[in-house]
């Protein structure tokens, strides 16, 4: 037990990422950026008492540090609006997703936030991560411009492959940008254990990203304390396309 202690204060202290020109802990660094670059999520809000009932933020990314690359998963919740003045009731205005956030590694357990990339993952996508078995791969193309004349000037691909002998999975991001003739790739290998959380983590928040608990959680009678697109903070919507 106190080798283990020893071991896990060892790595905590080792953990670092470049920040803003500075050396900090990588958990600090998540957690510092995860409202000014909007990436984590707040999975939920806890009243604390101890600061007179003031309503904290709980960030919980699921984040994988590996060798040459680090991924971050957090999800994002929908936001609604209502269905017209005349009613209380409300629609998704915009579905949640799954934000993949990678970042490059430029150091033994250093990474470059600033450096980072994400990569939404939609409820079917997400529904064919959950799905994919030992020996399948499966490849998601993202284009802002697609079918416009703009088309192919920036994409991203995500690839996920088993590796041989079940040993785990790759999971590699490519960013191409022709505008500025520029090409990022990030590889991420994840061992069994670790994309088995990946894949129940994403179970537990597909009905939260469509919006299904709030749809069985409230009640019509209680729609004035659900949520409200125009009372959604915009600094916690991330999108995919924003560094």
């Amino acid at each position: 037990m106190m080798y283990l202690s020893r071991f896990l204060l060892s790595r905590k202290l080792s953990s670092q990422t470049l920040l803003s020109g500075k050396w900090v802990d990588v958990t600090d660094a998540l957690c510092s950026h995860a409202a000014e670059s909007r990436v984590a999520f707040s999975t939920s809000v806890h009243d604390f008492a101890a600061k007179g009932n003031s309503n904290a933020r709980v960030f919980a990314p699921y984040t994988i540090y590996k060798g040459k690359a680090a991924l971050s998963v957090s999800p994002l919740l929908p936001t609604f609006s209502k269905i017209d003045s005349g009613s209380a009731g409300l629609k998704v205005d915009r579905r949640g997703s799954m934000m993949l956030t990678f970042w490059p590694a430029v150091g033994e357990r250093k990474y470059d936030w600033e450096k980072r990339q994400k990569f939404a993952l939609s409820p079917t996508e997400v529904g064919s991560l959950i799905s994919t078995g030992a020996h399948d791969a499966s490849e998601f193309f993202h284009d802002p411009s697609m079918k416009s004349s703009n088309a192919g000037q920036v994409s991203k691909k995500l690839y996920i492959k088993a590796l041989d002998g079940g040993s785990g999975y790759m999971i590699s991001l490519t960013v191409t940008n022709n505008i500025l003739k520029s090409t990022e790739r990030f590889n991420v290998p994840v061992t069994t254990a670790e994309f088995a959380v990946l894949k129940t983590a994403c179970s537990f928040a597909l009905p939260h990203i469509i919006g299904w608990d709030w749809m069985i959680s409230h009640s019509l009678k209680g729609i004035e304390g659900s949520p409200n697109s125009s009372k959604v903070n915009p600094q916690l919507l991330d999108l995919e396309w924003d560094r």
